[in-house]
């Protein structure tokens, strides 16, 4: 059993990935995160803005998301990749669109050593939109 020195959470893996701590905003979530993650972070986060800008953002389960009534995507960051959180329609809808993406229900791992399909991410948001998931 491990036990985050920074949270105090215990895991049963040694250095167990994993987030630790409250954040208020999508600014203190990407801050907090390794200074090489950040700025595809924040890709992500423009290209989810430019999509929807009168989306609200907010923190949910410790996570950026996107709010328009409900929950239209979020994503976290992870050792490896940012998982990306559309909606299991919409990961169905995408799948012959993800070539090289591990993707499972209703999120889509993208990579840190692959650039962010923009125009991809773009879709699947205006997909989620539109049919109102």
């Amino acid at each position: 059993m491990w036990i985050c020195p920074k949270c105090n959470r215990s895991f049963k893996n040694t250095n167990q990935s994993h987030y630790c701590g409250k954040v208020e905003t999508i600014d203190d979530y990407i801050s907090d995160q390794p200074l090489e993650v950040q700025p595809i972070l924040e890709e992500l986060r423009q290209t989810i803005h430019a999509t929807i800008p009168d989306a609200t953002e907010k923190i949910a389960w410790n996570m950026p998301y996107f709010w328009q009534g409900k929950n239209i995507v979020g994503f976290a960051a992870h050792k490896k990749h940012i998982s990306l959180f559309p909606g299991e329609e919409a990961v169905e809808k995408f799948s012959t669109q993800l070539p090289g993406y591990k993707f499972n229900k209703g999120t889509v791992q993208l990579p840190f050593d692959k650039p962010i399909d923009r125009s991809l991410i773009a879709d699947m948001v205006r997909f989620v939109v539109q049919n109102g998931l």
